[in-house]
C-alpha cells in the first residue's frame, strides 16, 4: 500500500484551515452566542421583574377595590353601631337590657353591675366610652349558658366577653353559678 504524503503547501493549508475553524468557533461563541446569552438572561430577569410588579399591582387593585367597598359600607355600619347605644346613661338601660336578654335565653335572675368606665386614648374615639360590666347569673344550665353567650356575642357587636367564671351550685348540681366580665363600647349621648 502506498501512503500518500502531504507536501508542505497542503500541510500549511490544513493547519490554516484548522486555525480558521477554531477562530470561527471562538468568534461564534464569544461574539455572537455570548451576547445573546447575556441578553437572554437579562430579558428573563426583566420579565420576572415585570411579572412580579404585575402580580403586586393586581393585589393592590384587589385591596383598593376592597377598601372602596368597605368605605361605601362604613357609614351604614357606623350608623348601625351608633344605634346600639340607647339614649340616657348606660347604667340606666344596660342592666335591664341584659336581664331581658338572659330571660329570653331561659336564664332567670341575672344581675348586671358597672365595674369601671373609661375613655379611649385615640382622638377619633373621643365620642365613645369603654365600660366594664359584671353580669351575675346565680343559676344556669351549662348548655343554655353556652348558647346564650354565643348569642350575646353575635348580637352585640360592641360587646366583648373578657372572662367567664363558673362555679357549681352545691345544692343543685345540674346548675352552675356564673359570672361574666364583659366590656362594651358605647357612644356618648
Amino acid at each position: 500500500m502506498k501512503t500518500k504524503k502531504f507536501n508542505k503547501d497542503q500541510i500549511q493549508k490544513i493547519v490554516l484551515s484548522t486555525i480558521g475553524f477554531i477562530a470561527l468557533i471562538y468568534c461564534y461563541f464569544n461574539f455572537f452566542l455570548g451576547p445573546l446569552n447575556k441578553s437572554r438572561a437579562s430579558m428573563t430577569q426583566e420579565i420576572a421583574d415585570v411579572q412580579a410588579k404585575t402580580a403586586s399591582s393586581k393585589t393592590e387593585l384587589k385591596e383598593t377595590a376592597n377598601l372602596e367597598t368597605q368605605a361605601k359600607q362604613a357609614p351604614g355600619r357606623y350608623e348601625a353601631l351608633k344605634a346600639t347605644t340607647a339614649d340616657g346613661a348606660p347604667i340606666a338601660w344596660f342592666p335591664p337590657k341584659m336581664r331581658t336578654f338572659f330571660n329570653k335565653q331561659g336564664i332567670d335572675k341575672s344581675a348586671a353591675r358597672l365595674e369601671s368606665s373609661g375613655d379611649f386614648k385615640q382622638p377619633e374615639l373621643t365620642n365613645w366610652i369603654r365600660d366594664t360590666w359584671v353580669i351575675e347569673l346565680p343559676r344556669s344550665d351549662y348548655g343554655v349558658l353556652g348558647k346564650a353567650i354565643a348569642e350575646l356575642e353575635n348580637t352585640e357587636p360592641l360587646l366583648n366577653i373578657q372572662k367567664v367564671t363558673i362555679h357549681a351550685v352545691p345544692e343543685d348540681p345540674q346548675y352552675q353559678q356564673v359570672s361574666l366580665a364583659l366590656q362594651t363600647v358605647l357612644l356618648r349621648k
